[in-house]
């Protein structure tokens, strides 16, 4: 590739910007360029665009570390008709490259990209994927009320935020409280885990059982896939804690 003495990001923004915010605008200038996509012909044309900077080799580095970022997160990938110096832009990288916004979506993924609990696993994940945010928020939620429901055993009848209020009852003097309650814990703090779940189901399950609900932004829609995970992993918690009640 022949940048022609022109850097493929400018050595101020190199020297000012993180890792990640390089690479992206490396991609952009990728994605622009003809012919294919090498890492030392990148790395000599750029070196000698920065050849009458002060810090050459630290633009260089800084450059090629942005390049493994590229392929470490698989938007530089291995061009399959050629040798293995040769790259290509993946179909995530051109998306990316062509869409100022899609750096957001990218975030979002990236938020969800270690294991979730079992049961947001496909329906969840894979509406997030496609970009169906809202019916991905509402299945988490609604993953968390079937487990609350099945590990509680109370009625079909109760749901959303009174399933909560009821299976999350804090203890009171001569009166047991619900049965995903934990008994040992102080009661504020009780009250508080009913409040969590129950403002879960109120803001984020509700809502979308009644109206269609915009969610737009794919950050926030993993925020709540990941509420919604951690909710599902304190219900395991009381799970355990019931058999242990009973052994």
């Amino acid at each position: 590739m022949n940048f022609q003495h022109i850097p493929p990001v400018p050595a101020e923004q190199i020297r000012q910007l993180p890792t990640r915010d390089i690479a992206l605008l490396l991609l952009r200038h990728l994605a622009s360029s003809t012919g294919h996509l090498q890492y030392v012909g990148t790395v000599n044309s750029a070196r000698r665009a920065f050849q009458e900077e002060p810090d050459t080799d630290a633009l260089v580095n800084r450059l090629s570390d942005a390049w493994s970022w590229l392929e470490a997160q698989a938007l530089l990938t291995r061009e399959p008709s050629q040798s293995e110096a040769f790259r290509r832009i993946s179909r995530d990288g051109m998306d990316l490259a062509k869409d100022p916004q899609g750096i957001t979506r990218f975030e979002a993924r990236e938020r969800l990209s270690g294991p979730l609990h079992p049961d947001l696993e496909d329906t969840v994940r894979t509406n997030f994927d496609l970009g169906d945010y809202e019916t991905a928020c509402f299945a988490a939620m609604k993953a968390v009320e079937v487990a609350v429901r099945d590990a509680s055993g109370l009625d079909n009848s109760l749901v959303g935020v009174r399933l909560m209020r009821e299976a999350f009852r804090p203890h009171e003097t001569g009166k047991a409280g619900g049965a995903l309650v934990d008994a040992e814990a102080e009661g504020g703090e009780q009250t508080a885990t009913a409040n969590l779940f129950a403002g879960a189901m109120g803001a984020y399950k509700n809502p979308a059982s009644h109206r269609t609900v915009d969610f737009d932004d794919p950050i926030e829609a993993a925020e709540i896939i990941q509420f919604a995970d951690l909710l599902l992993r304190q219900v395991e918690r009381a799970k355990r804690r019931q058999a242990a009640a009973t052994t």
